[in-house]
């Protein structure tokens, strides 16, 4: 699919992103209460053509948060259950026979512009990796014939932080597909209250349309057409390279505290998250604090922290943050 839409400049389409944000956040607010960092990365990494990973416990309106977000961009939305015997082919698809005893290829849930890959990690490897093809590739290989996914294709992947029984975590070159690591937090005192008011009444909340995937795919390019000056890319590369022990930037802390730090994909995603944040934030060009304001969410699941680490309780984020 190809964008029809167009403005007269950059700007103009800028101005226009900026205020169908604050439209998508106002529509997606009526049904999903709180969790403004949770609904502005998952707009983020849509504009920015990334696929996040969400981790939080049960509970916490993770499949209502993304359905509601396909409702509000007007997105076709799967949401696929992770379980120990999902198959890759009850995600791709399948040839079966038809009632002519010819085969013919059943498309699976992937053929969706929205994907909730729930529980991602209650799967064996061979499946997981069935829908990280999918994410990179933007295709699908059945019997040697290629199936064209279609654009924008978002996927959200969660996982549950408390049971790891019968789980299989993401290795480290799988997590790095995803462009953002979002922790779902439990919500606040007066945000629960909300929630349970307008979750046990009678009343039915209507999400209206936003914006489409013309529109979408417009500004994905539009993102990476903004303009970013030298010293904040620098910054960035150099905020990555901060993170890998015993190299020439590496810093004293993660020497002391890193068992592998990020890799290149991590210094590009920073780049295009902090392009985003700034024009979501009104701006045309992001600086360092929209660097910094990513940072964490594009670098929590890069980095590996060591056994001395562990055991003196300090987590990445404590890291990432003596860092910046």
């Amino acid at each position: 699919m190809t964008s029809n839409v167009s403005f007269a400049s950059d700007k103009e389409a800028a101005d226009a992103l900026h205020q169908k944000y604050k439209q998508l956040k106002d529509e997606i607010g009526k049904v999903v209460i709180g969790q403004e960092d949770t609904v502005h990365f998952v707009l983020s990494a849509i504009f920015s053509q990334g696929h996040a990973l969400l981790q939080g416990v049960p509970g916490l309106a993770k499949t209502l948060l993304i359905n509601t977000v396909a409702q509000a961009l007007d997105l076709d939305f799967s949401r696929i259950q992770f379980t120990p015997d999902l198959m890759p082919s009850d995600i791709l698809g399948a040839e079966t026979m038809d009632q002519d005893r010819k085969f013919k290829f059943v498309k699976g849930p992937i053929f969706s512009n929205i994907i909730l890959a729930d529980e991602i990690n209650r799967t064996p490897p061979k499946t997981q990796s069935a829908l990280l093809e999918a994410m990179q590739e933007y295709k699908v290989t059945i019997a040697n014939q290629e199936f064209q996914l279609e654009k924008p294709f978002f996927v959200l992947a969660t996982q549950n932080p408390i049971e790891q029984e019968g789980t299989y975590p993401l290795p480290e070159a799988q997590l790095d597909r995803f462009m953002f690591n979002i922790i779902l937090d439990y919500p606040s005192y007066m945000d629960e209250v909300s929630v349970v008011k307008s979750t046990t009444n009678d009343e039915k909340k209507t999400v209206e349309r936003v914006m489409g995937a013309d529109e979408i795919l417009y500004f994905q390019h539009l993102i990476r057409r903004v303009p970013i000056a030298d010293n904040v890319i620098e910054y960035a590369v150099k905020l990555v390279h901060k993170t890998r022990p015993n190299t020439e930037h590496a810093d004293e802390v993660t020497n002391k505290y890193v068992d592998w730090g990020a890799g290149p994909r991590a210094s590009q995603y920073l780049v295009i998250a902090a392009k985003c944040h700034a024009i979501l934030s009104g701006k045309y060009t992001p600086d360092i604090e929209d660097i910094q304001a990513v940072a964490v969410s594009v670098l929590r699941h890069r980095v590996v922290r060591n056994f001395k680490a562990e055991a003196e309780g300090i987590t990445i984020v404590d890291i990432i943050n003596k860092l910046l």
